[in-house]
């Protein structure tokens, strides 16, 4: 089974989806034909969750891979950030006293 078809890893970039061959901490690489000079912001997806939006650069052609580097790497969350710390004994609900009937 070839890596292309192994790798549930995705370039996004716009409309268009790219299957990542290989990825390392500072960088990836796509099958070189079809792989354009991206520079700039993609979405990196493994299958259908989104795991980074990234800044990337064009690095280098070598044999069959078209390689990028990494200048920045931002998790994706699924919610939105707290600006303040969550207390571990915080209570899940709050449950009012109704008054007799």
């Amino acid at each position: 089974m070839s890596m292309k078809k192994a790798s549930r890893l995705r370039i996004v970039s716009g409309d268009t989806k790219f299957p990542v061959l290989r990825l390392w901490d500072t960088g990836f690489a796509l099958e070189r034909d079809g792989a354009p000079r991206l520079r700039g912001f993609v979405d990196l997806y493994d299958g259908a969750v989104h795991l980074f939006r990234c800044l990337v650069v064009a690095s280098e052609e070598e044999a069959d891979e078209m390689r990028y580097d990494f200048k920045r790497m931002t998790a994706v969350h699924d919610r939105a950030p707290l600006d303040f710390e969550r207390s571990a004994d915080v209570p899940a609900a709050l449950i009012e006293k109704r008054p007799p009937l």
